[in-house]
Parts: structure tokens; sequence; C-alpha cells
């Protein structure tokens, strides 16, 4: 078992290795992107990436505080699922409302791969595999859909 302090630098270390693997890899409008804390450019609305000793998480979180808009928002991807499915080639997971660990309620779509662990070295390899295609794609279908979901707001 790790200490906190130790798991933190395994984190951070796994997240740089990550940066530094992706750092080549331009946005889908040629420009450089800081992919591990990737900017949508939407307040409220992110990509985030999460891993720990069971799972990888990719997700597009809405956290938009006002329920009705962050309601509206979300059925607004919910349009765009065809487009964010192709693009990635895979199923998404759709929560109109989770909670945080404060208690917060959200909306999440995501993927997730189980049964890996960031604090294995030799997990690494699929994990970044994972994380890379999902964004990369994220980052495509956002291209598109972008305008889309900044219309409503």
């Amino acid at each position: 078992m790790y200490s906190k302090q130790e798991a933190s630098a395994i984190k951070s270390l796994f997240w740089t290795r990550f940066g530094q693997y992706m750092k080549p890899i331009p946005s889908s409008w040629k420009e450089k992107v800081n992919w591990v804390n990737y900017k949508t450019g939407i307040k409220d609305i992110y990509f985030r990436m999460n891993v720990d000793a069971q799972k990888a998480v990719i997700s597009i979180d809405i956290t938009i505080d006002d329920a009705i808009i962050r309601a509206i928002v979300f059925e607004q991807f919910t349009k765009m699922k065809s487009m964010l499915e192709m693009s990635s080639q895979n199923q998404w997971i759709w929560q109109e409302e989770v909670y945080n660990e404060f208690g917060f309620p959200y909306a999440r779509i995501y993927q997730e791969q189980v049964n890996v662990n960031v604090f294995k070295q030799e997990d690494w390899p699929s994990i970044i595999s994972f994380l890379k295609q999902r964004i990369v794609a994220l980052d495509n279908f956002w291209a598109d859909a972008k305008d889309g979901i900044d219309m409503v707001l």
C-alpha cells in the first residue's frame, strides 16, 4: 500500500508521461493543446481524465449550477450522441444527474477502462492507449459540436 504522498507522486509521474506522449499531437484545429488539462472553451463544461487503482475514466462533465440549463445542455449533447460515438467508435455512458464528493449535482458522459491500475507501470501503455484514443476523438467531436453547445448557453 502506498502512502498518500507516494500515491500522489506516482499519479503525477503518470500524467507527466501521458502529457509528454501526447505533446506532439496537434488538436483538430492544428494547434498545440494541453491534453492533460484540455480546455473546452465553454465555462462549466470539462473533458476530464482520471486514473486510480481499479480503472481509467474519461468524461465530459457538465457542471452548470442551474439545473434547468444543465439539463438543456445535456439534452443538446444527447442530440449529438451519434456524432460523439462515431468519432470515438465507442458507446458512452450517459448520466443526466450524478453527484460529486461534495454533494453537488452535475451531468456526466463517460467511458471507463476497468481492471487497470495506475500504480502498476506495466498497465500504463494500456491506460495511455485508452485515454489517447478517446481524448483525440473528443477533440475531433468538439471541433464540430462546440458551436452547437455554445448557442444553447
